[in-house]
């Protein structure tokens, strides 16, 4: 039996564990993306830690969520993350450079090559053949420390695509196909890698569109080979140094398998409020719309933008005056060539408003749409209030049906363009020797010089909080009791007003779980001296967005406990790393018995976790009974959440490593 891409990249970079599905691993970590509303903690957390420099082949830092400057908040904390890059070693994405994902790819990604990002949409690189996975910014920072990115080994999917894609439809649609198969969860403990002969056919931007998705299946990553099509891309960027073939053997014994006909699908719609809940556009053809938007990270590339000039100049005609037609670069370099090749000029004709190179409306950073209306969009979430308007229409879909909806002012499925306006598909390429754009990626200092950088912090930014070890004993109240596929933006929503407090886990406290109930924070300051609180939710708790905010701001509120049918991998991983204990049910049944106000009592708990027991006692006091959970923590996670957690522990560890070098004996706590 053969091996796969996804299990060769592992092997190459595995140093703990055996990749058997669901063991836990470690993987050396060659490269580390931070963006700018994840990446001030990773840096308060290097500072915290006490490290000199990163130990990466190559760290990177992108300015890209908050780059409103309505007063000081962001623009303080762009100076103190330049300030952080030259401090420890990472290259420094200046504001309106564009989006970490499609910048990364253009100037660093390469075959073969780890990745772990704090954002997560990081597995988009593996559509240059890496293993990219999105992880929450404290495991960021330790695998900036030269610590292993410590994951449990996924099962691996081999997705085999074979055919073509028709006229009017795009890669956005192949992703939209899988998780309307499979819905938000149907990736869980897995890695998708792409094989079979339609792979060829897609651009590597087009695997981009379907890397960068997978995140939405909950899976851990995806994967495609690198191949002749990756070739060209990096010779485009002038880095075809950096190739190297790598595709899996014959055989390569997946866990799971799946086939797509690529010549069978047709355009599809995820409709309001999650990316799973996908028809084909035409069950929804004719409802109107206020708003179509493309751009982001889930659409970033060249033709996402170019064919949506070449339908709107074939249409000879602006979009329908009742639509906001809202185009976002998703990088400087991009936006060049649009303007280089004459796209932009037939987008403005047409009544494009066009917005700076980030991410911008997809995290809620402008572009909100108005209450009650159906919004398109190229990006890859719509989980509600994301946008930033709280009773938000958002669909998702690909760029074809954006334009052509924005045409019509009603959703329209993009093959109708045909007859109604004598327009022929036009088949857009990424170019061969596009405008190359770097003067806004700005290097890290060389290793020998001195790191006697002053880090720049604004008022707004706050020392990390000093969580105590977990006690022994927890009777805790349930502030929460939630449902089935709860989303890091419902436990601390992005957007405009959140976000600039990125720094400040006090203030950004405040809007936790608003989305959810708005009495929250308010329960959560009445009993957080008396012991602290727990919550209670279903499947999937956690999906979506990595941002670790959505642990940290809830555990400042005194949340020790959280109780799950099931848990979203990088909101578990979250939780553990800040204290809180992740448990899930042995019964689903004993979800629906607990209610808000419910006490829970637990004791004996560090025995219990330390003893290697899986199963723990929890009485509801209210109800005079008991039931019972599990924990999935490592003796690793145990033991730093009973010694008061992984900053704590690093900075030791780091401390001892210096020792060391002077030839004092010091303490291995590898």
């Amino acid at each position: 039996m053969g091996t796969g891409v996804a299990r060769k990249i592992i092997a190459d970079h595995l140093v703990e564990g055996e990749p058997t599905p669901g063991e836990p691993i470690g993987l050396q970590i060659d490269q580390t993306l931070t963006q700018d509303a994840t990446g001030t903690l990773v840096m308060l957390e290097l500072e915290a830690m006490g490290l000199d420099r990163v130990r990466t082949e190559v760290s990177a830092q992108y300015v890209d969520h908050n780059l409103i400057q309505e007063d000081h908040k962001n623009p303080d904390d762009h100076l103190f993350l330049r300030t952080a890059c030259e401090r420890f070693g990472l290259w420094y994405s200046r504001p309106g450079n564009g989006i970490s994902h499609p910048v990364h790819q253009e100037r660093f990604g390469r075959p073969g090559a780890t990745l772990a990002g704090s954002d997560s949409h990081t597995p988009a690189a593996g559509a240059l053949g890496m293993i990219a996975i999105g992880s929450g910014g404290l495991d960021v920072a330790l695998a900036m420390a030269g610590e292993p990115l410590r994951i449990k080994m996924p099962e691996v999917w081999g997705v085999e695509l074979t055919g073509e894609l028709p006229d009017w439809v795009s890669a956005k649609d192949v992703i939209l196909e899988l998780l309307r198969r499979h819905g938000v969860d149907g990736g869980t403990g897995r890695i998708i890698e792409y094989h079979g002969p339609g792979v060829a056919t897609l651009s590597a931007m087009d695997r981009h569109v379907i890397c960068n998705m997978g995140a939405e299946l909950g899976a851990t990553t995806s994967v495609f080979p690198a191949d002749d099509e990756v070739r060209r891309f990096l010779r485009a960027q002038d880095r075809e140094e950096d190739f190297a073939p790598l595709v899996a053997d014959a055989d390569p014994g997946y866990d799971h398998t799946e086939h797509i006909e690529l010549s069978e699908l047709v355009p599809l719609i995820a409709l309001p409020t999650s990316p799973g809940n996908v028809v084909p556009v035409g069950e929804v053809a004719g409802e109107p719309i206020a708003q179509s938007y493309v751009g982001s990270s889930a659409n970033p590339g060249y033709r996402d933008f170019a064919v949506c000039a070449e339908i709107l100049a074939a249409a000879g005609e602006p979009v329908s005056s009742s639509v906001s037609f809202d185009v976002n670069p998703s990088s400087r370099q991009i936006l060049g060539n649009l303007i280089q090749d004459g796209h932009l000029l037939s987008l403005v004709t047409a009544g494009a408003r066009i917005h700076q190179a980030g991410c911008n409306g997809c995290i809620g950073m402008g572009q909100a749409p108005a209450t009650h209306e159906n919004s398109l969009r190229t990006t890859p979430r719509n989980f509600p209030g994301r946008s930033g308007t709280k009773e938000d229409r958002v669909h998702l879909c690909s760029p074809e049906t954006a334009a052509a909806s924005a045409l019509t002012g009603v959703i329209t499925d993009p093959r109708e363009l045909e007859e109604r306006y004598s327009i022929r598909y036009p088949r857009v390429r990424e170019p061969d020797a596009p405008l190359l754009d770097t003067a806004n990626l700005l290097p890290p200092p060389p290793a020998e010089q001195p790191q006697d950088v002053q880090l720049r912090k604004g008022p707004n930014i706050a020392t990390l909080p000093d969580f105590e070890p977990l006690p022994d004993q927890l009777e805790v109240p349930v502030l929460l009791a939630m449902g089935d596929d709860i989303s890091t933006d419902e436990i601390l929503r992005a957007g405009a007003e959140v976000l600039p407090y990125r720094s400040n886990i006090p203030e950004i406290s405040r809007f936790a779980f608003d989305v959810v109930d708005e009495t929250y924070h308010d329960r959560a300051m009445e009993v957080r001296d008396a012991g602290g609180h727990a919550v209670v939710g279903g499947r999937n708790y956690g999906q979506g967005s990595s941002r670790e905010h959505a642990a940290l701001a809830p555990r400042w509120l005194g949340l020790r406990v959280v109780i799950a049918e099931a848990f979203a991998r990088i909101h578990w991983q979250n939780l553990a790393n800040f204290g809180v204990l992740p448990l899930t049910f042995t019964d689903p049944a004993d979800r629906e018995r607990i209610e808000q106000g419910s006490v829970l009592h637990l004791s004996g708990l560090h025995e219990a976790l330390e003893s290697g027991r899986e199963e723990l006692e929890v009485i509801d006091t209210a109800q005079e009974r008991a039931f019972t959970v599990r924990h999935d923590l490592s003796p690793r996670q145990i033991e730093r959440i009973l010694s008061g957690g992984v900053i704590r522990f690093m900075k030791e560890k780091l401390s001892n490593e210096e020792v060391d070098a002077t030839g004092r004996e010091g303490v291995d706590l590898s």
